[in-house]
């Protein structure tokens, strides 16, 4: 195994509490799970519901730096899993550099993706008219957006242990990234020597529909980088803790084994070849 290490990036209106299922299910499979809050949210749901004008101002870049930070005082290049905006994060993360491959899950996509379906419309508009606040998502706005397969009450039941307001400057800065020459967003999608990314999706994504994550796969074409995506049908937003998030974690842990270990074959083949020609230049 290349990495004992995995960090997971919550998404927006989340904590990393969303993460919970996964967290204890990775943690039993022998990894060290490293699951920060983003900067200025590193406080139990009260008092983040209470108080959420304090991360207002949190900007794209200063998550990213954040979890950068982290990543650096690893021992070894970690496996990146991210929700939503974090599989952005995780996106942005790879484009630095960083990580031994990633899993952005319902991934806000990158600049430069003009699909916008009027389900993503639907959640967002509201919110960019708040573009320095923090905003909440209503029970109805996240029945829909997170939970639309299932009931109200079941939806409030999840509303009520994970949903905080969101920083919508991060929101305003993703959605309006296409018209911003210097967007935070940006990756440079022909980077042929990141890391492997697996984009997953949810079939009834409400906030992230497959159209979305698929035009942020097809962005990656011009790269030899390896970039997969999956589709969850019948799967929501909430694709990480809804029934049926164990296949979910099971398949991004066995992907990212999978290029753990095509990487290592690599590594070993060009040291072979390397070693073959050091040999024939001493016998010449």
């Amino acid at each position: 195994m290349g990495t004992n290490n995995i960090v997971l990036v919550h998404g927006l209106w989340m904590t990393p509490l969303s993460f919970e299922y996964w967290a204890h299910h990775l943690s039993e499979r022998g990894y060290e799970i490293h699951a920060p809050s983003w900067p200025g949210m590193e406080r139990d749901l009260r008092a983040l519901r209470r108080s959420p004008e304090s991360y207002a101002d949190i900007g794209f870049r200063r998550i990213v730096d954040h979890y950068e930070k982290l990543i650096l005082d690893l021992d070894s290049a970690p496996i990146l899993m991210g929700h939503c905006f974090g599989g952005l994060v995780v996106q942005a993360l790879l484009d630095r550099g960083l990580g031994a491959c990633g899993v952005a899950i319902a991934s806000a996509p990158i600049k430069g993706i003009w699909t916008l379906p009027y389900s993503t419309l639907r959640v967002v508009t509201p919110q960019l008219l708040h573009p320095s606040q923090c905003m909440p998502l209503t029970p109805r706005q996240f029945h829909y957006a997170f939970m639309n397969n299932t009931t109200a009450e079941e939806s409030f039941r999840v509303y009520q242990r994970y949903a905080v307001p969101g920083p919508d400057h991060v929101l305003f800065q993703a959605e309006l990234a296409n018209f911003n020459p210097f967007a935070e967003t940006a990756v440079n999608t022909r980077r042929n020597n990141r890391a492997p990314l697996l984009m997953i999706a949810g079939g009834q994504d409400h906030l992230v529909p497959p159209s979305i994550v698929k035009a942020n796969v097809r962005a990656y074409r011009k790269s030899t980088a390896v970039t997969e995506y999956k589709e969850f049908p019948g799967r929501t937003h909430f694709i990480i803790a809804q029934p049926g998030w164990q296949e979910v974690a099971d398949y991004a842990l066995a992907w990212a084994q999978d290029q753990e270990l095509l990487v290592q074959r690599e590594q070993r083949r060009i040291a072979r070849e390397a070693s073959a020609r050091e040999n024939s230049r001493r016998v010449a």
